[in-house]
């Protein structure tokens, strides 16, 4: 008798346990949670005045991008350059001169940018060298001298194109 009070003692404990909280009544569906949350979001937006929360933006962050170009060379038939600039002003610059050795040269650091002057200054991390471009278009730079002249010749020549800015990523070495 008393093993038999004991399982049934068990049993329904059990029972009353599973009705408390599984009880479809009490418990709500993701679906229900989903709502009030979104509910939730929506009153927040229709809240106060959330300007005071926007960060500044950067505006070289706006200018990130890839560019590449085709510039001549005096040694060579010419220089295959890309410039990749990144998140928190890194970049990547890769040069490849167009001669019997394809190797590649690779170039990282930081850049700095300049609105009122138009010209991004690349610093290379490996040796502190400066390079300047200027800034010619939302779509492309033009490489310049390291003290910020224009290069010699035709400037167009040394121009470096956006890839999502421009259409085709084809060079054409003459």
């Amino acid at each position: 008798m008393l093993t038999l009070t004991i399982t049934l003692k068990q049993k329904l404990t059990l029972i009353l346990l599973s009705a408390i909280a599984f009880n479809p009544a009490m418990a709500k569906s993701d679906k229900q949670i989903m709502g009030d949350v979104q509910r939730a979001r929506e009153m927040t937006r229709q809240k106060g005045d959330h300007s005071k929360h926007i960060q500044p933006v950067d505006e070289s962050q706006k200018f990130r991008g890839v560019f590449y170009g085709y510039l001549p060379c005096k040694e060579c038939a010419g220089i295959k350059m890309t410039l990749s600039l990144k998140n928190k002003k890194n970049y990547l610059l890769v040069t490849q001169y167009a001669q019997a050795s394809n190797r590649e040269y690779f170039e990282k650091g930081k850049y700095a940018w300049d609105e009122k002057s138009r010209t991004v200054t690349l610093i290379a991390r490996k040796d502190s060298s400066i390079r300047k471009l200027h800034i010619k278009d939302e779509g492309s730079l033009i490489v310049l001298t390291s003290e910020g002249a224009p290069m010699k010749g035709d400037q167009d020549q040394y121009t470096l194109l956006r890839t999502d800015k421009n259409k085709s990523r084809e060079v054409h070495i003459h």
